[in-house]
């Protein structure tokens, strides 16, 4: 039998005006989000890992992540060995993010009409075939440049129906009585991979170099594969297949901006995907041209983030409140923490100041994750989410050869600052904004020391207003 759910209240979707309704499709109409509003105790912080599905799910994710990760820090560090650019670096992100940027409509729409786990299992052995090539080209030391950006494109490729699959697919796994948990599992799945995977990477290409790293992902995303078969599909809750029709792309798009909950962080995603997350490419840049502490510290330095980032997917496990608030919280502070990095005066108080970022990060991935899931009903969830997640993966595409061009012919502290800076900019503009419309007011308590300063709901002055964040 599943275990009750913890106690929850809930919060009218966000409104919208009479005109809006009238235009939109009947399935627009949301369900209520739950919020939590009292301090869930630590048991239920995993509670989602109590569907065998999710759990079985969780363990071939966490290892299919620590391979993932071994592979994109060994694939930069190989293509800065091989180029001795930063700016190559971030061309190999930018080819493996643009078709995500490009096509990403295309893949919502994709995983809307077919069967999620279908998609995931062809996406999961396409990706194990281009890792078995980078590998074969390593290992016989024939791997050019060219071969990694060629790799990193069609790679990209198969994101675009891989990502917006994946993110739907976790509602079939748990329903949606656990998705807001199940959400912050998987960033903790996510990064504590994160965590171990660039720790292995940094020491496999001491060793023996990246060829074994691209090995390790090759066989793991096999075992992805054999994961998915081995779900029960009696215990999945399939949603029926949204059926072909013209328009579909336009209705996701309207059905996206007409709606707060999704607007707002969809534009926040925007800015920290340009700006804030190319982090890699710089980390390789400080690595080889600030600190010289070669491969170990790069993969040190990324090992650091993902630390950060495992408690912060932790903490958004137990968040209580599921607001607007929280996202422009958490991307005007991790873009602050990027900023104040760039002063750091040694490696130590720059690895601190990684913890940190990595930490605010995932506060903010986290947020607005949830956010946009829940505020679409599953009949669209894969457009929107592709939408989201073309924002999200494309943005990088444009951000990570800016950054590393930044990086490599100005300065890499500048590179950083102006990673920072931007998000911290937008972030205080999204806040004035929503705060003019009557959305949020900034709270100075100089009675409490722990909540000195507060973003807090101001209640609605009228009904054309939209609701509470």
């Amino acid at each position: 039998m599943a275990p009750p759910p913890p106690s929850t209240a809930t919060v009218s979707q966000p409104a919208i005006d009479s005109a809006t309704s009238a235009a939109l499709a009947p399935d627009s109409v949301t369900q209520p989000i739950a919020v939590v509003n009292e301090r869930l105790p630590w048991r239920h912080t995993f509670i989602s890992l109590r569907v065998p599905n999710f759990r079985m799910f969780a363990i071939g994710h966490f290892v299919a992540v620590i391979a993932l990760w071994m592979q994109r820090i060994s694939q930069d560090w190989l293509v800065l060995e091989l180029s001795g650019s930063v700016t190559a670096v971030g061309i190999t992100v930018a080819l493996q993010f643009m078709p995500s940027l490009v096509l990403g409509p295309w893949g919502g729409m994709i995983a809307d009409r077919f069967a999620k786990r279908k998609i995931l299992m062809l996406c999961q052995s396409a990706a194990a075939v281009l890792a078995a090539m980078l590998a074969v080209l390593a290992l016989s030391g024939r791997i050019e440049v060219w071969h990694v950006y060629l790799i990193a494109l069609v790679l990209g490729l198969v994101t675009v129906l891989d990502q917006p699959a994946r993110q739907v697919f976790v509602n079939e796994l748990v329903g949606p009585r656990y998705l807001r948990n199940a959400i912050s599992v998987n960033s903790t799945t996510f990064q504590l991979g994160g965590l171990i995977g660039p720790a292995l990477a940094g020491l496999l290409l001491i060793a023996v170099g990246a060829g074994w790293a691209f090995a390790a992902n090759a066989v793991a995303c096999c075992c992805t594969v054999v994961m998915l078969l081995l779900l029960r599909k009696d215990q999945l809750f399939i949603s029926a297949p949204a059926a072909k029709r013209k328009g579909m792309l336009r209705e996701g798009l309207h059905y996206a901006l007409s709606k707060p909950t999704i607007y707002w962080p969809w534009l926040m995603a925007g800015f920290i995907a340009v700006f804030a997350m190319s982090l890699p490419v710089l980390l390789a840049a400080f690595a080889d041209h600030v600190y010289d502490v070669g491969a170990g510290g790069y993969g040190l330095l990324n090992a650091l983030v993902a630390l950060g980032a495992l408690a912060g997917a932790i903490a958004s496990t137990r968040r209580r409140e599921l607001r607007l608030r929280s996202v422009v919280l958490g991307a005007g502070m991790y873009g602050l923490m990027l900023g104040l990095s760039a002063f750091a005066p040694s490696m130590l108080w720059f690895g601190a100041a990684m913890v940190l970022s990595g930490f605010w990060c995932l506060m903010f991935l986290t947020a607005s994750n949830q956010l946009v899931q829940i505020s679409s009903n599953m009949s669209i969830r894969g457009r929107v989410m592709s939408l989201y997640i073309m924002v999200l993966i494309g943005g990088q595409a444009i951000g990570g050869p800016m950054i590393g061009w930044i990086a490599e012919h100005v300065d890499p502290h500048i590179a950083l600052l102006v990673s920072g800076g931007v998000p911290v900019l937008a972030a205080v503009t999204v806040a004035v904004v929503l705060a003019r419309r009557g959305q949020l007011k900034l709270k100075v308590d100089l009675k409490n020391r722990r909540h000195l300063l507060r973003i807090i709901n101001r209640p609605p002055a009228g009904r054309d207003l939209p609701a509470t964040p």
